[in-house]
């Protein structure tokens, strides 16, 4: 329907698009940019029914979720669609697959005992499915993920999301060589050089994520608990300017020269989330975010037992780098608890997992 409303110019469309987006952002969605949580038919259940253990979360509806909010983008130029993207690809597509890249999740659960087995006869991923939708889906997105980092409108481009990385973009009037240098998501600080062909006049938007707005996704239906870190800040050339924001987007136009340089700072904190009060399954407990990141506690963390995991209001985090675990990974940790990235979890072998955390022992 998206493709048909952008290619025909059909906008008879777009109500009902609007309309199914709001009611999966707004009332459906798991923290993590799931999608669906009955595995009975594979279904999306009522408004707030986002149970955690026996979520379904299917690693192909949450690379279809990225496929279909890339389109929205396209077609409306809003980066509230970006933020359900980046979420998904960071958090819920990115755990379907191990990071050996060689078994793979069909559902992705917010919690599990350890024990009971969830995905085809196992409790961890597995090598191939019976319906093998999920393996090939992951092996066709992730080569594709560059192609989201950027795009174009007229003479103007867009910097969607954060990688370090070396692009070159045709616009309408130039040819542009752009260059991130970032350790996006485990660091804030992103540099972007632009280079293009010839001197020219055009507006770059450079994307503010919802994390660092305040704002974990559209709509309300997680909020952050706490104050903001503080807000994102833009130099180009060594020079401040004032964020204007603009659906989602700061505005940056400029003459743009050979090699001038923007520089992003984002405000990356450890964050508490709640979700509304009708998800019921959460009542009373929080999940615990950096950036773009979900994490979670893992009983291989906490011998084998995560029963004693809690997060108090006045929690204190801690950020440890751990180069010798999961390929490089940011761990937070407070009061003897430690927290991994939901995507790497049970990298580590078979044991309890939880994301949403009670606020007391």
């Amino acid at each position: 329907m998206a493709d048909v409303a952008t290619l025909s110019g059909d906008e008879s469309y777009l109500p009902a698009l609007d309309r199914l987006w709001q009611n999966l952002v707004y009332e459906k969605t798991y923290i993590t940019g799931g999608l669906g949580s009955s595995r009975e038919r594979e279904s999306f259940g009522p408004a707030f029914a986002l149970e955690n253990a026996t979520a379904y979360n299917e690693t192909c509806t949450a690379i279809a979720s990225i496929l279909w909010n890339h389109r929205r983008f396209l077609l409306h130029g809003n980066a509230a669609y970006l933020d359900v993207l980046e979420r998904t690809l960071c958090n819920g597509a990115l755990s379907g697959v191990s990071l050996k890249g060689d078994t793979f999740f069909h559902p992705n659960p917010l919690a599990s005992d350890g024990n009971t087995e969830f995905n085809q006869g196992s409790a961890t991923r597995v090598p191939w499915f019976e319906t093998s939708c999920c393996p090939t889906n992951i092996s066709r997105f992730l080569p594709s993920v560059s192609g989201y980092l950027y795009a174009t409108s007229g003479s103007d481009i867009y910097v969607n999301l954060f990688a370090g990385s070396r692009a070159e973009i045709e616009t309408g009037s130039n040819r542009l060589n752009v260059i991130q240098e970032t350790n996006y998501p485990w660091d804030g600080d992103v540099s972007i050089t632009v280079d293009p062909e010839r001197v020219e006049e055009f507006t770059v938007h450079l994307r503010i994520p919802g994390w660092a707005r305040n704002e974990p996704l559209p709509g309300g239906l997680y909020t952050y608990l706490g104050d903001s870190p503080g807000d994102a800040s833009i130099e180009v050339n060594g020079r401040s300017l004032p964020v204007q924001l603009d659906r989602g987007f700061a505005r940056i136009r400029r003459t743009w020269h050979q090699d001038d340089v923007i520089r992003l700072e984002l405000p990356l904190a450890v964050r508490r989330v709640r979700s509304r009060p009708e998800v019921e399954p959460n009542a009373g407990l929080v999940a615990v975010e950096r950036g773009p990141l979900v994490y979670c506690v893992e009983g291989v963390d906490h011998d084998g037992s995560i029963e004693e995991a809690h997060v108090t209001p006045d929690t204190q985090f801690v950020v440890n780098r751990r180069n010798d675990l999961l390929g490089g990974v940011d761990a937070i940790g407070w009061q003897g608890f430690t927290a991994m990235p939901y995507y790497s979890w049970s990298n580590r072998g078979i044991g309890p997992m939880a994301v949403w955390l009670p606020q007391e022992p």
